[in-house]
């Protein structure tokens, strides 16, 4: 794959542009030969790249990133080296605005360029569409929820109340802003600042729960480790849920496949029934569906 069929997958992706947060670009699944250090994002007004890797190919890249911003009328062009300490972001023209937000399907959040991440991961969208279509008058438990993104869909749909729970205040913070942009009521919203492997007690108090989301990073030092922290989640579940409670189980970990969050339920919560894997977005092609992100539905089952 060369320059040019690089732009002729972006150009394509962005023949409906519209304000929705989109990614352009996705070489992190190894889809496309030689461009997996690369992602673009297509967000409002915003054209933003990331660069995972460094490459003596980016001048050139940017450069036609550039252009192509240009040709489709993006007010800002911003790039992200991730290989960099602290992943710092550069403008590459114009300005960005104190605040700016990302949309999807109707709803708003705060970005902010920042910090490593921006605030929402685009990947995880047919996960906040599928909370948001059985929300209705259920009980929420957010696990690991960074920016509340879950509890934004899941209150705009008539959640009966969201627990979210995160160790990253300043995340939580952003979480109550995301709610307050989109006209939400936080009465029915609570927002645990917790190390959740410490806070079991407290969690338990608001159960139980009707639907719970476990969305962990894959590794998060001195807090989380998949490979040994996600079972200590999944041990928990039968004291937290309802007795018909749907569990959302996350993992975007490519090291580890479904089998991995299947086998830990079955040995931990045999009473909690595989479903089904929520498919990932188009947007995000992948060579090994396996490395992807995975989202794995559970329900609880009566015996």
């Amino acid at each position: 794959m060369n320059l040019d069929d690089l732009k002729l997958v972006i150009e394509s992706n962005l023949k409906n542009k519209d304000i929705e947060y989109r990614r352009v670009f996705h070489g992190r699944g190894n889809f496309y030969d030689d461009f997996s250090y690369l992602t673009v994002d297509s967000i409002d007004k915003i054209f933003f790249a990331q660069f995972y890797e460094k490459n003596d190919f980016q001048e050139d890249i940017e450069k036609l990133l550039e252009e192509i911003a240009i040709r489709y009328d993006f007010k800002s062009f911003v790039v992200q080296e991730r290989f960099l300490k602290n992943a710092p972001c550069k403008i590459i023209y114009g300005t960005l605005k104190e605040e700016e937000f990302a949309f999807e399907n109707g709803l708003k959040y705060l970005i902010n360029f920042s910090n490593k991440n921006i605030g929402i991961f685009p990947d995880m969208k047919r996960g906040r569409e599928f909370i948001k279509s059985i929300a209705k008058n259920k009980n929420i438990l957010n696990l690991f929820s960074y920016t509340c993104a879950f509890s934004v869909c899941a209150v705009s749909s008539d959640a009966k109340k969201v627990i979210n729970v995160d160790m990253a205040k300043n995340a939580l913070n952003i979480g109550r802003i995301n709610h307050r942009i989109n006209d939400l009521d936080t009465k029915k919203v609570k927002f645990f600042p917790y190390n959740i492997l410490k806070s079991w007690s407290r969690i338990r108090k608001e159960a139980p729960y009707d639907i719970i989301i476990i969305d962990p990073p894959s590794f998060q030092k001195g807090s989380f480790a998949a490979t040994k922290d996600y079972e200590k989640i999944i041990k928990r579940l039968d004291e937290l849920a309802s007795d018909n409670c749907v569990v959302l189980s996350c993992l975007n970990a490519p090291e580890l496949d479904t089998n991995f969050i299947k086998e830990l339920f079955a040995k931990n919560a045999p009473k909690f029934a595989f479903v089904k894997r929520l498919s990932n977005l188009d947007e995000f092609p992948s060579n090994n569906d396996e490395k992807s992100l995975k989202n794995l539905v559970f329900k609880r089952i009566k015996k």
